[in-house]
């Protein structure tokens, strides 16, 4: 009888050595299919296995992207094992599945929202009052700005070394999902010179690291990181109590559009392996003119 956890881990090694796969593609991959493995238990596999870990799926109330999700990882699976000869026959070839996926509208703040952030971080940085505290703010500020002027996510954020910056240029190469990497201009002087100002202080907490943010003991600022300061200053400038680093890049987005830039270029600047992910901010940017047309639009108000 074959053991589905050993095969598993020959199955991740091997796409990790041959797909380039990130450590957080891994570990989600290495999620997903332990779960099939503790369902099937060691019992033989058969025709009808496949149907049956669906609905086992279905009766614990997922949702169908990620129902999709694990079978498309399982597929995978099955698809290296039938190629290795570690078994005779592909059950998932035989069988079609399509979940339908909810398609949610991308979460942004307003653009007095994002002023109000900044705001706050410049006037913090100006209230400091100790050598600790003026370069916490500074920091704070150079990073809730490059993020929110350039659309990257928290992870890219954290991960820019100081090496990845082209001073004369002012651009910056981000590391981003799938290890592609993109280059981004800062486009706005005011991010620049925040960054710049970061730059200039950064060294004060002895860096043992190449990254650009750094946290308190001179170590790479890790994600949670980030969102517990982002978390902090929104709380205090009392805005959408629910938003997110994320939805700093959403905005931004969302904005490039509105404002008239095209699909295709927003695809390259967000990072997005396909025009169809960068489209969704699309109808986020109708609903809001639909908002705006309505509300202030003459035509609405004559016979």
């Amino acid at each position: 009888m074959l053991n589905y956890f050993d095969l598993t881990s020959n199955f991740l090694s091997a796409m990790q050595s041959t797909k380039n796969l990130s450590p957080k593609t891994v570990i989600a991959y290495q999620s997903d299919l332990s779960d099939f493995c503790r369902f099937i238990s060691n019992r033989e596999i058969s025709d009808e296995t496949i149907i049956n870990y669906v609905q086992y799926l279905n009766q614990k109330g997922l949702k169908g992207s990620t129902i999709n999700r694990k079978l498309v990882v399982l597929k995978m699976l099955f698809d290296y094992l039938y190629q290795n000869h570690y078994i005779s026959q592909n059950y998932f070839i035989t069988h079609k599945f399509k979940f339908k996926k909810e398609r949610k509208l991308p979460k942004t703040m307003t653009v007095k929202e994002v002023s109000s952030l900044l705001r706050y971080l410049a006037a913090q940085k100006e209230q400091a009052s100790t050598s600790f505290a003026k370069w916490k703010c500074v920091r704070n500020l150079a990073l809730i700005d490059t993020i929110a002027s350039a659309g990257i996510r928290v992870a890219e954020a954290s991960s820019i070394s100081i090496h990845d910056i082209a001073m004369t240029e002012r651009v910056i190469l981000i590391h981003g999902k799938g290890r592609k990497q993109r280059l981004i201009y800062i486009s706005c002087p005011q991010t620049w010179d925040n960054l710049m100002q970061w730059i200039k202080v950064r060294k004060a907490c002895n860096p043992i690291t190449d990254k650009l943010f750094l946290n308190r003991y001179g170590e790479q600022i890790s994600i949670h990181g980030i969102e517990y300061i982002f978390n902090s200053v929104r709380d205090s400038c009392g805005i959408n109590p629910h938003a997110t680093p994320h939805y700093l890049r959403h905005t931004f987005a969302t904005n490039l559009l509105a404002n008239g830039a095209d699909l295709r270029s927003v695809q390259e600047i967000l990072g997005h392996s396909s025009v169809s992910t960068t489209e969704i901010y699309t109808e986020v940017t109708v609903k809001r003119k639909k908002q705006v047309l309505k509300r202030y639009n003459y035509r609405n108000r004559l016979s």
